[in-house]
């Protein structure tokens, strides 16, 4: 009976280790993928600052529809940054690993 008991503690042991690994890895892929997706948005935010075309909706138009509520952009001169929330199951979590690109262009 004792051994039964035992098993019981120990799957539930596996299964929470499980979760927690299983989120851990989406969060490091989804901070991947935002980084590169910030990193084409500040791009595409600085070919429109040299073309001299507004700024902030090239960056937008250059994220997908669930990055743009996220994403904050900013210009200092000819550098565009882009701040960006990953998506995560903890907002906290989210604001604690945001990441900036920032990209600058200039005409020749």
């Amino acid at each position: 009976m004792a051994e039964r008991g035992q098993a019981s503690i120990e799957a539930v042991a596996g299964f929470g280790a499980l979760l927690l690994t299983g989120l851990v890895c989406f969060q490091l892929l989804a901070t991947g993928y935002s980084v590169t997706i910030a990193d084409g948005a500040a791009a595409a935010g600085a070919v429109a600052a040299v073309r001299g075309d507004p700024v902030e909706p090239a960056v937008r138009d250059a994220l997908p529809t669930w990055a743009r509520s996220r994403a904050i952009v900013t210009r200092i001169g000819d550098r565009v940054s882009v701040r960006l929330r990953p998506p995560s199951p903890f907002r906290a979590l989210s604001e604690a690993v945001a990441i900036t690109a920032s990209a600058s262009a200039r005409r020749d």
